[in-house]
């Protein structure tokens, strides 16, 4: 079920230290950051409040460091960076929103994890998955470079592809299979999502940062100075991408069959059939809530690469022994 780069935002003032690059020293710092970026409260935002908030963070940063309480100046930033686009100043559309990943996202997790899947059932949700995670991936692009719209719909190809190529294979594959026995038969059915869903978010990222490995991506110092573009650190960071992305849908698509499982072991579960459906989007709305922004801070966006491993002019430009490179998540 996953998606994105989620782009860092700052505040002014006293108040900086928080959102600055410090977030991705701790696990803790990225996880308190990304609860906030995941927040679904942020969707009850009027535009009245939004107006208001970006009308609050820009007094201050003109300088009025008095009227407001960091308490008023962190919700006012935390509505701002989930509803704002930083690159573009455009709202961004509410489904599409990191806020809204788990409301959106969460029927679509519950529609590929129904037990006893169709053809046209596995087909239609692996769809409807990879295009809502399209939908949200350009929505919160980094807009400080052009992603044109072939490379767009080349990732987008490609994700369908090869989730719906995996998920129907294997599906045949255990369904045809006459050593199986049909209580086994349910049980692995059941986690065929994850090897599809974790194949075409690596061949997305693949596809749609494919022209970085000619032209290299920027590599800074810890300050955010640019000494030079490497084509090492492009493969460095897409390699790290690809592995980012198989393991981020291994929470959100391995705890509900887990927990779905242990539950239709009991004596009770099984004599009330209407339950599972309702139970089973309970555990994965609960799942998706808890490991999302879990798994996102499980990996730092800012990663350091030495020196000695770069192209020679870069090399040249500077005496430090490591730099640094925006991977995305």
């Amino acid at each position: 079920m996953y998606m994105c780069s989620v782009r860092h935002c700052c505040i002014y003032g006293k108040v900086a230290p928080r959102a600055s690059e410090k977030v991705q020293d701790t696990f803790i710092g990225r996880l308190r950051h990304f609860l906030d970026v995941t927040d679904p409260r942020t969707l009850l935002t009027t535009q009245k409040e939004l107006k208001r908030c970006i009308r609050t963070l820009q007094q201050y940063k003109e300088g009025d460091r008095h009227t407001y309480t960091n308490a008023e100046l962190w919700k006012a930033q935390k509505i701002k960076q989930a509803i704002i686009h930083p690159d573009t100043g455009e709202k961004i559309l509410m489904p599409f929103r990191m806020s809204g990943f788990v409301p959106f996202g969460t029927p679509l997790v519950v529609g590929m994890l129904l037990p006893n899947p169709t053809m046209f059932s596995t087909i239609f949700w692996q769809w409807l998955n990879q295009s809502h995670n399209a939908c949200v991936n350009y929505s919160n692009r980094n807009a400080t470079k052009e992603t044109s719209m072939k490379d767009f719909l080349m990732g987008y190809a490609g994700a369908v592809t090869s989730a719906l190529s995996i998920a129907v294979g294997l599906n045949m594959l255990v369904k045809n299979s006459s050593t199986l026995t049909p209580a086994k038969r349910m049980l692995i059915q059941k986690f065929i999502p994850f090897p599809a869903v974790a194949a075409a978010s690596v061949c997305n990222v693949v596809l749609m940062r494919r022209k970085e490995l000619s032209t290299g991506i920027d590599v800074t110092t810890k300050d955010g100075k640019v000494v030079g573009v490497s084509k090492v650190a492009a493969k460095k960071a897409l390699l790290e991408m690809a592995a980012t992305r198989a393991v981020l849908p291994a929470p959100i698509l391995v705890i509900p069959p887990i927990v779905m499982s242990m539950l239709e072991r009991t004596k009770w579960f099984p004599r009330y059939p209407r339950l599972h459906l309702p139970v089973q989007a309970a555990v994965c709305t609960l799942s998706f809530g808890l490991a999302l922004p879990v798994a996102i801070a499980l990996f730092p966006q800012l990663s350091q690469i030495a020196v000695k491993d770069l192209e020679n002019e870069i090399q040249e430009k500077t005496k430090l022994t490591s730099l640094y490179y925006n991977k995305g998540l």
